[in-house]
């Protein structure tokens, strides 16, 4: 049997700990584990701790941490991954996804062709989904470190902040990833489900992002961001 493995947003240590609320509810309501279950949590500092409940209430779960490891390594190619802003779940899938292939900061761009706009107190409650979302997928996959998951910004900001040793802009028209030198860390922008523009393809050039393809075909706006994560890693991380 599987064992359960949690995220806690909390500094952690071997001794008693009480749950959070939400972690308690999820545990003691939706799983219905009992005291003297197994689990393993993290706290995002790259640590796993395996424990046992030892209290399962209503309101309340308390655990026992019994033991400390170093968690699951990540990846030596560290990628900031700027992602156009899709509807719904397409962006959700691409954040999912992206957690999973290893990136280490995702930003959510507002570019020309976005079909979706957020501000104030929505924009606040997409990005905790999204956070949530990495969260899941860090617990599913064995990350011990989280994600930075980064509020929406638009285009040109992006290209004026982000640094890395490589630039990358998606564009069909452009030199295979294979034709670059090893980076220790990446940036690599994709266009939202319209596309970036041709004027903004040219914007991230003049930012010093070079035009990179994965293939003959046009992938969709949450399948880019799979396809390009997975050769990157398999060239230049741990793949």
């Amino acid at each position: 049997m599987r064992l359960s493995r949690f995220f806690i947003d909390a500094p952690l240590s071997p001794g008693r700990h009480e749950l959070p609320e939400a972690q308690a509810h999820y545990i003691g309501r939706v799983l219905r584990l009992a005291a003297g279950d197994a689990v393993q949590l993290f706290d995002g500092s790259g640590r796993e701790f395996l424990g046992e409940l030892v209290e399962v209430g209503k309101k309340n779960v308390q655990v026992e941490l019994r033991e400390q490891f170093a968690g699951l390594a990540e990846s030596p190619l560290r990628i900031h991954l700027g992602q156009g802003l899709s509807r719904g779940e397409r962006m959700d899938w691409a954040i999912q996804k992206a957690t999973e292939l290893g990136v280490a900061h995702i930003t959510p761009i507002v570019s020309e062709r976005c079909e979706v706009r957020l501000k104030d107190e929505r924009a606040d409650k997409r990005l905790a989904h999204w956070q949530q979302i990495a969260i899941s997928a860090c617990e599913q996959c064995g990350r011990s470190v989280l994600p930075a998951i980064h509020p929406p910004m638009l285009l040109g900001d992006w290209l004026a902040r982000t640094e890395a040793e490589l630039k990358l802009v998606l564009h069909p028209i452009a030199e295979p990833l294979t034709s670059h030198v090893r980076p220790a860390t990446l940036a690599f922008l994709i266009g939202p489900e319209g596309g970036l523009s041709e004027a903004e393809v040219a914007e991230a050039q003049r930012a010093g992002y070079q035009a990179a393809r994965l293939g003959p075909r046009v992938l969709r706006t949450e399948t880019a961001p799979v396809a390009a994560l997975s050769v990157a890693q398999q060239l230049w991380g741990d793949f």
